[in-house]
């Protein structure tokens, strides 16, 4: 038995877990669990745990139903808020065919192998993404949502439940052993941030997924209600998940040009051009809700066109300033994201689009040094600026077309992603909205 697996079976015994929780997630990623009782882990540990994949959304067909739950013992962690009740840990699952194959339909298991495709190239990637949410009175779907706060950005309030909640939130990701970057209000009135630390993308992934379920827990246990949806509110910022980005060959990043007078390596610029190159490709999962084009509209700080630029905060790529001396914190950051993505399908295409800059030599357009919100279509087109698309509808269509997407996410879930997402916008088209309603029925 591997050292790991000892150390979990181990800790079960030495803090009385009752249950431990096996985590994975669908295609759209949903977060999906089953508990189990300390006598069944080591079984689970060694030969995977079988469940009813048919049940789940997007995995498997009735007839080839049943899958295999194997957890990866690298990323237990006792869940802080059971222990004064029945303490309880989670483990996050790869998932398998019966036949010991990996199962075509888990996300974990799309990232690892574009992973693995840097990693044969020397290449390790590292990401570290800007959380944004909100926090509401609740849940009901049927008014306005009410917010906790009417703060603004970085505004230091006192005695204010929101605060005390994101405090809360990060105290349980570090006693997770999840570190937090830093934490703040946001732009928009009781919206929040919580901003992580570098890590691998395979990690960092997972930690989205826990970050989102403590963020949503810790509201709850105050009787209010955390949304990480993309757009909430009319009328003020929507809530992106900016992602910082680098490679590292090593302990090198491989970004990093002290010869360069941007100190930009050749490979960032290869890098950040397969960003451009393949950006419109994969929105549809990095933006893969009907909600997420009402975020990347003009005037909302959210990108709407295709282009990069040093410090400005309306291109898609931003390549922020490091501080002299730190080499190793070069690095970019798409803007476009948001944070109700699955983060392991959408870390897995972003990855891709740069890697394909790379392998194929791609070379970087000029900088953007003007603000594109002010600029107009025929300025854009002249300047060769393309748009984002501009809804859920014209994304998946672009990445109908995406060899590079369908390469990525193998075709079980490419398949199904396009047929879920014709679906939702098929719902959405139908649906008579109340702005229709307000706008028309008076006059028409």
């Amino acid at each position: 038995m591997h050292s790991q697996q000892e150390y979990v079976l181990r800790t079960v015994e030495e803090r009385g877990i009752r249950f431990v929780q096996l985590w994975f997630t669908d295609v759209l990623g949903t977060p999906k669990t089953f508990s189990i009782t300390p006598a069944e882990l080591e079984n689970a540990l060694e030969e995977g745990m079988t469940f009813d994949g048919s049940a789940i959304d997007g995995f498997s067909r009735v007839q080839e139903s049943d899958v295999l739950a194997r957890p990866d013992p690298k990323t237990f962690q006792i869940l802080p808020w059971h222990a004064a009740e029945v303490p309880v840990a989670r483990v996050f699952c790869d998932l398998f065919n019966l036949d010991g194959t990996p199962f075509e339909g888990c996300p974990r298991h799309v990232l690892r192998r574009t992973l693995d495709r840097a990693r044969e190239r020397g290449f390790t990637f590292f990401v570290a993404p800007e959380i944004e949410y909100f926090y509401f009175a609740d849940a009901d779907p049927s008014k306005t949502p009410t917010g906790l706060d009417s703060g603004t950005y970085f505004e230091l309030t006192t005695g204010d439940v929101a605060d005390e909640i994101r405090r809360q939130s990060v105290l349980t990701l570090e006693e997770m052993g999840i570190p937090v970057e830093h934490a703040q209000h946001e732009d928009a009135p009781s919206q929040h941030e919580i901003d992580l630390r570098y890590t691998d993308a395979l990690t960092m992934a997972d930690t989205v997924m826990s970050v989102r379920l403590v963020v949503k827990e810790m509201a709850r246990r105050h009787g209010v209600h955390a949304s990480f949806m993309p757009k909430p509110l009319a009328g003020v910022q929507g809530s992106g998940m900016h992602t910082h980005m680098s490679l590292f060959e090593g302990d090198t990043n491989a970004f990093f040009d002290a010869g360069d007078p941007s100190q930009l390596s050749p490979v960032a610029r290869q890098f950040v051009a397969g960003l451009l190159h393949h950006a419109s490709e994969i929105t549809a999962v990095t933006n893969q809700w009907v909600n997420s084009y009402k975020r990347l509209v003009a005037g909302y700080e959210a990108p709407v066109h295709v282009s990069w630029a040093r410090n400005n905060r309306s291109a898609l790529v931003r390549v922020p300033v490091v501080k002299r001396g730190k080499a190793e914190s070069t690095r970019v950051e798409l803007r476009s994201p948001d944070s109700a993505c699955n983060p392991y399908l959408a870390f897995a295409v972003i990855l891709a689009a740069g890697m394909a800059g790379i392998e194929h030599d791609y070379e970087l357009p000029a900088e953007t040094t003007t603000n594109l919100y002010q600029l107009t279509p025929e300025e854009l087109a002249a300047d060769g600026v393309r748009p984002l698309p501009s809804s859920l509808i014209d994304a998946v269509t672009e990445m109908e077309r995406s060899e590079l997407v369908a390469d990525t996410l193998g075709e079980h879930v490419f398949e199904w992603f396009v047929r879920n997402k014709r679906a939702e916008w098929a719902a959405y088209k139908t649906h008579v909205s109340q702005f229709e309603l307000d706008r028309y029925l008076p006059v028409l």
